[in-house]
């Protein structure tokens, strides 16, 4: 994508394809074992009122603590979930929720950690995606209009492939 930055070309080949064409695990056999970061963010747009209900305390119970919750376990559960992710022993995994008033939303921001052969990125985008999940099931009952958008990878850093910062992502997480 334009405008964000790595450390080596992209390659022009997906690695979970064979020379076939059939997917695989990626044998990361022979990777060395380096510190890894990703840091994912996605938004729940919602009314104006359903926010205030969020951050305030619903009936269902605290909101955003049952996501922050709901995202960890889904970052350790990565691996049974995307069928070719390598399960990763997590160091930490940190979900920071942000109230936004205008427009009213919910920005999630899901940090993962691990010293692997593989990147951690898939347990934060999946740590993410799940809080905003459980934030949408937690108030759908007076907001069904929510909508789920942007689920992306900020930053990611480790491995051979170095360091990934997307435009205008501005956090420190290392």
């Amino acid at each position: 994508m334009a405008g964000d930055s790595n450390k080596r070309a992209k390659k022009s080949s997906l690695t979970h394809l064979d020379a076939r064409g059939q997917a695989r695990m990626v044998d990361v056999g022979e990777k060395a074992i380096s510190a890894r970061v990703a840091v994912a963010s996605v938004r729940v747009r919602m009314k104006p009122e359903t926010l205030k209900l969020a951050t305030g305390g619903a009936k269902k119970g605290d909101v955003l603590a049952a996501a922050r919750i709901a995202g960890i376990q889904a970052a350790k559960r990565t691996g049974e979930l995307i069928p070719l992710c390598h399960p990763l022993p997590l160091d930490s995994v940190s979900i920071d929720i942000t109230p936004v008033t205008k427009p009213a939303l919910l920005r999630i921001e899901a940090t993962a950690r691990t010293t692997a052969k593989t990147g951690v990125e898939m347990e934060a985008m999946t740590a993410a995606s799940v809080a905003a999940l459980t934030i949408y099931d937690m108030c759908k009952a007076v907001d069904r209009a929510m909508v789920i958008e942007n689920l992306q990878l900020e930053y990611k850093s480790g491995g051979k492939s170095g360091t990934f910062r997307r435009r205008g992502y501005d956090g420190n997480p290392e």
